[in-house]
């Protein structure tokens, strides 16, 4: 896995929502962050040890590429918006649902 600064990371995310676009899936996967690059064991447990800021990992593959980035809370709001506007930007292909034939199936089953 590689891990990118946040500016390459919106980038190589572009690059793959455009090669996802025709056929293919992607998946974004976001998770808190505390710093460890170690697991704790069970038998002890790890003291002194606490996170000096909140962060977010992110990361994304296709099944054969995987990237992914740490975005501490400081910069967070700046990553949220253009990572909002890419999203907007690229999930144009998404099926809408459609309402009414949900209606009947949950009628159906009570």
């Amino acid at each position: 896995m590689v891990l990118l600064e946040s500016e390459q990371f919106l980038m190589e995310l572009t690059r793959l929502f455009q090669k996802c676009r025709s056929s293919g899936s992607m998946f974004i996967t976001p998770k808190k962050y505390d710093g460890r690059t170690k697991p704790i064991s069970r038998k002890g447990s790890v003291e002194g040890f606490e996170p000096s800021d909140n962060k977010c990992l992110l990361r994304t593959t296709d099944g054969k590429k995987k990237i992914s980035t740490v975005v501490s809370s400081k910069e967070m709001n700046k990553f949220q918006m253009a990572y909002s506007n890419l999203l907007r930007a690229n999930t144009d292909g998404l099926k809408k649902r459609d309402k009414k034939s949900q209606y009947k199936k949950s009628n159906a089953t009570q």
